[in-house]
This record gives structure tokens, C-alpha cells and sequence, in this order.
């Protein structure tokens, strides 16, 4: 699948956490088909590296990886620093990385429903912060990554389910505050996009099934269909859009 071109996404700089793999690594493929200049975190250097070598191959630029665990608010903001020291201020922030990790309701611990908190929620605050020195400056969009997993309330996961509803409540939040200065904020919303880890750990054949009769479309979803609709809200033909929840869950009840 090719990606729509955005004239105005050439030479912006735009950070992503958990960029190094699944959809992450999607939206770093698709600013670097703009022209973009694409920073990212991600813990595990080596897909890291090897993402960064396929996407300067295809597109002619590599993109900056910083290591980075996404739980350490210095660290990550640091990254963000690193990010706008080298390839300039960040215009684009994607709030991406997260972890899904399953559990029960009995056993589940108090430190591990922080360490969930502190993945897949306190980062997209912090990130937005770190980035509002370039943003007030010239505007900017802050893109963060929801889950349709809080709008059904799927079981397994209550933790990811909780911060997934509240990344809704940031996005709203910080949309309303933030837009005096020219920034906008959406979420963008995926359904059940099989990337490889899905693949391994969870999507037998009938989960899949199961998924799609709920779906209007019937297809599975893939990383493309999140990272184009990720151009879209990035670029000013969104302009006026924010404070919005762009759910791509192929219609699924």
C-alpha cells in the first residue's frame, strides 16, 4: 500500500515513542515517505537499528533512534531534547508505544497496574509536555494512540482498557488547552490491527474470526490503515480537527 502525499509534512520534524516495531515502525516508514525528519524511541535497539536501516535504503534518510524505556519521564524527555538538538524542533508528536500485556483481576498486583499506568498512560502527558517549547512557538499536532478496547470494554486487560479510555480524557483535555497556541490534539482509535506480536501471541484463526463477524468491513486491519490516517491528522489538511477520537476499527460492534 502506498502512502498519500502531504506537501506540508516535508521537512517537519516528528517524534514517535515505541516506534521501533508493529505500528510504530509504520509511522516511521510513512514521515519518511514525506520527506519528514522522523525521531523515535523504542527499548530494543536492535529492531531498532535494522528499521532505520530499511527506511534510509527506501526513502534516502534515516531516521534518529534513541533507547529510551518510555517509563523514566527524564529519560523520554531527554529524547525529546535529543530529538529537536539534532533534526530540529518537533512540530509532530505521536504518542504510540504501549504494552498490552494480559492479565486476571484476582491476582493482579498494585505495582503492576502502575507500571501499566506508567506505559500506556503518564508518557503521552510528559511527551506533550517536552514538546511544547517548539509547538507554542509555531503550532503543532500531538497525535495519541487509544485503543477500541476501552469503547467495548474488552476482558483480559482491564489495566490497558483503563489507560487506553483515559489517553480520551488527556486528548480532550489537552486539546481544549493547548489550542489558544496552534496546537492540536486527536486520538486516534485502532481496532484489532494484527501486527506481528498480535500474530504470536494472540490471533488464532478463530479470535480472528470471531473479530471479523463483528466488523462491518471484513477484512483484518493492518499498520497502514492507523499510519495513514496518522499523515492525515499531522498534516494541515486537518487543521481545523482536534479534541476528536478517529476510531479505525473497520466498523466493529
Amino acid at each position: 500500500m502506498g502512502y498519500p502525499q502531504y506537501s506540508d509534512l516535508e521537512g517537519a520534524t516528528v517524534f514517535i515513542t515505541g516506534g521501533g516495531s508493529g505500528i510504530g515502525a509504520s509511522f516511521v516508514d510513512a514521515f519518511a515517505s514525506q520527506g519528514a525528519n522522523v525521531g523515535f524511541v523504542s527499548l530494543t535497539p536492535e529492531p531498532a537499528e535494522a528499521l532505520c536501516d530499511r527506511v534510509e535504503k527506501k526513502h534516502g534518510k534515516r531516521p534518529l533512534y534513541v533507547h529510551c524505556d518510555i517509563r523514566d519521564v527524564g529519560a523520554l524527555q531527554a529524547a525529546v531534547d535529543r530529538t529537536r538538538t539534532e533534526i530540529g524542533p518537533v512540530s509532530v508528536l505521536i504518542n504510540n508505544a504501549a504494552r498490552d500485556q494480559r492479565h486476571d483481576v484476582e491476582t493482579y498486583s498494585a505495582d503492576s497496574w502502575d507500571d501499566s499506568m506508567d506505559t500506556n498512560l503518564r508518557p503521552h502527558f510528559f511527551t506533550a509536555q517536552a514538546c511544547l517549547r517548539d509547538m507554542k512557538k509555531a503550532g503543532g499536532s500531538i497525535i495519541n494512540l487509544g485503543s477500541n478496547s476501552a469503547i467495548l470494554g474488552l476482558a483480559g486487560y482491564a489495566s490497558y482498557v483503563t489507560a487506553k479510555a483515559g489517553i480520551i480524557g488527556l486528548t480532550k483535555a489537552l486539546a481544549r488547552e493547548l489550542g489558544p497556541d496552534g496546537i492540536r490534539v486527536n486520538a486516534l482509535v485502532p481496532g484489532w490491527v494484527l501486527t506481528e506480536r498480535q500474530k504470536q501471541l494472540w490471533a488464532t484463526p478463530e479470535a480472528v474470526e470471531e473479530c471479523l463477524a463483528q466488523q462491518s468491513l471484513k477484512r483484518t486491519i493492518a499498520e497502514e490503515d492507523v499510519s495513514n490516517a496518522a499523515l492525515f491528522l499531522a498534516s494541515n489538511v486537518s487543521a481545523m480537527i482536534t479534541g476528536q477520537s478517529l476510531i479505525i476499527d473497520g466498523g466493529r460492534v
